[in-house]
């Protein structure tokens, strides 16, 4: 493929991205699976049951096979599984604790694997009555207080939380092309940058080690979770950088970020996006069998169409004071978030130069290069997300 085809495909997808966000509609299917073990389950998801047909979306007693969201509701201690049958639909795993734990997000975080979630509501004990939390993959954690007789107030506030990430698009498959040019086989300079950012992000202490899964699941609902997520494994941060106008090298899913050796395995060529799939498309040599790329990319591939002047971008999970911040914590490697972000750089004064928040994840930060983005972030950046 030429340069000049590259840049049309490339211009064609993005217009033809837009386009599905701006149609898509705001309703859709749900179903709830499982029985309620309490009256206080009961009640809650009525009143969420409720509150989703009050706003337009269809409820089917049984899952269909593209259903669009599940209502997973479960004992806390045997939490079942839903297996969905189509990559679009949300499962929500929803259960009640009795007792208010020391450490919210570390007692609950793990009902994400056990019932194999992409979000996971747990009712709370709390001083006025239950509080519904809202756990997330990328440990995004915050609480919706109940007051008595304020039901359907409550029940508008958990819609209002729920339905963007519901609704919104992921896009986590691969599409492989064993089209790499041979000088690149071995790297460049640029993927030596990667290399050797990912060394100063460990030893800045901003790459948390990830979450025990392994301790959680066996080895079949490993493989099902990566299915899941488009995951090569569970692991914080990546980093990116451009090669050219419509391509960009970046770090692979799972792998340590300390440890960036091989093309293809550990940093892989984004040379595209098709959103009739939807996928990122990848070009790897021919000589290795290559790992997927993080669920990152479509951001980072958005950020690049629409923004040719940035070089280089890092994702963590920390923060900094005084930065702009998407308003709704969009799931990792959907199309909402990417298009969030990117707008919020197209309001920076230098989007070069830019520190954009995501809601209880992290930060995305840009640079000219990779070089240039470590430099100017040393000792600035503070481990601890604010949760909202």
């Amino acid at each position: 493929m030429t340069t000049e085809q590259r840049s049309i495909n490339q211009v064609e997808a993005l217009a033809e991205t837009l386009r599905i966000l701006a149609e898509e509609p705001e309703t859709g299917t749900f179903t709830v699976y499982g029985d309620p073990p309490s009256p206080r389950l009961r009640w809650f998801i009525d009143g969420l049951r409720g509150e989703l047909q009050r706003r337009g979306h269809e409820f089917h007693p049984q899952p269909i096979a593209d259903i669009r969201l599940v209502l997973s509701v479960f004992p806390h201690d045997k939490p079942h599984r839903y297996r969905r049958k189509a990559q679009a639909t949300f499962v929500v795993g929803i259960t009640e604790l009795p007792e208010r734990p020391p450490d919210i997000l570390t007692a609950c975080y793990p009902y994400l694997l056990y019932a194999l979630a992409n979000l996971v509501l747990i009712l709370i004990p709390g001083e006025s009555g239950p509080e519904a939390h809202f756990v997330t993959l990328e440990r995004g954690h915050y609480g919706i207080p109940y007051h008595e007789g304020e039901d359907e107030r409550f029940f508008a506030a958990i819609y209002d939380r729920l339905h963007p990430l519901a609704s919104s698009h992921l896009v986590i498959n691969n599409v492989f092309r064993t089209d790499l040019e041979p000088e690149l086989w071995n790297g460049d300079e640029i993927t030596q940058q990667i290399s050797r950012a990912g060394k100063r992000l460990e030893a800045m202490n901003l790459l948390p080690a990830p979450f025990p899964v392994h301790e959680l699941l066996s080895e079949e609902d490993l493989r099902h979770v990566k299915r899941l997520y488009g995951l090569g494994g569970l692991s914080y941060g990546n980093l990116s950088a451009r090669k050219d106008r419509h391509r960009f090298w970046m770090s692979a899913s799972g792998v340590n970020k300390a440890q960036l050796e091989v093309i293809g395995r550990d940093i892989l060529m984004v040379s595209g996006f098709d959103p009739s799939i939807p996928a990122i498309i990848l070009s790897v040599p021919p000589n290795v069998e290559p790992r997927r790329v993080s669920v990152d990319a479509i951001e980072h591939w958005m950020i690049y169409q629409q923004h040719p002047e940035i070089g280089a971008i890092v994702h963590v999970h920390a923060w900094m004071d005084g930065i702009r911040s998407t308003e709704i914590n969009y799931p990792c490697g959907t199309l909402e978030l990417a298009l969030a972000v990117s707008n919020l750089l197209a309001q920076e004064p230098d989007p070069t130069r830019a520190v954009i928040g995501l809601k209880n994840h992290g930060v995305t930060i840009t640079g000219r290069s990779m070089d240039e983005i470590l430099d100017r972030i040393d000792g600035k950046l503070i481990p601890q997300v604010p949760m909202t």
